[in-house]
């Protein structure tokens, strides 16, 4: 679980975050500000619209395009929130590089996860099509979820890399101190859930980006 930024992969960007509210009216002028606030999403994922694709501007503030662009159904890690002087709320994915949350929706979100979904329900036979996608769905989750212990440690409760622990490298604070194989099949399971859904969801993005 090595959280990366993902427009700058090779830098480590700390999230900066304010407490208090995002837009705030003055009492005396009735003036809006703009404002960095705490994050309320970890990843976005860009709404999805066949073959459309959104801009990425260089600040929230006096925002001018970079030229980049990002395209539908992509997922990027969230850095910053902030809300600019007329209210609109923007996520900054790593140096200063913002996109619309308007454009982008919290969480992660593949893009084949449905279609496979369907392909399993359709496979079974009339009797026991609902028993076939189970068992399927059952295996899939738990040979997602070997295929990442396997990236993330070969296997071992044992391993360590800096804060990240054990077999599925937790960071030390998820684990709270318990680096059991039962403390850390328990909070990786809760981890994936709370993050991605399913072990299935959380492999996908791995394979798009190097972590989960």
């Amino acid at each position: 679980m090595k959280v990366k930024s993902i427009l700058v992969k090779s830098a480590a960007v700390a999230a900066l975050s304010a407490s208090g509210v995002a837009v705030m009216n003055s009492a005396k002028t009735n003036t809006v500000h703009a404002a960095i606030v705490e994050n309320d999403a970890a990843v976005v994922t860009v709404n999805y619209v066949e073959g459309n694709q959104i801009r990425v501007w260089n600040s929230y503030e006096e925002p001018e395009a970079t030229g980049q662009v990002l395209p539908s159904n992509s997922s990027w890690k969230v850095i910053k929130t902030a809300y600019d002087q007329y209210g609109h709320k923007w996520y900054d994915l790593g140096k200063n590089q913002w996109v619309k949350a308007k454009y982008v929706n919290q969480g992660y979100y593949p893009a084949q996860t449905q279609t496979q979904s369907q392909e399993v329900v359709a496979s079974g036979n009339a009797d026991n099509s609902s028993v076939n996608y189970t068992a399927v769905a059952s295996d899939s989750e738990s040979s997602a979820k070997a295929w990442i212990a396997n990236r993330e440690s070969s296997g071992s409760y044992s391993a360590q890399n800096g804060q990240y622990i054990g077999k599925y490298q937790l960071s030390s604070s998820y684990l709270n101190g318990d680096y059991s194989a039962a403390n850390q099949e328990r909070v990786a399971d809760n981890y994936v859930a709370s993050r991605y859904g399913s072990w299935v969801a959380a492999k996908q993005f791995w394979q798009a980006n190097g972590w989960y």
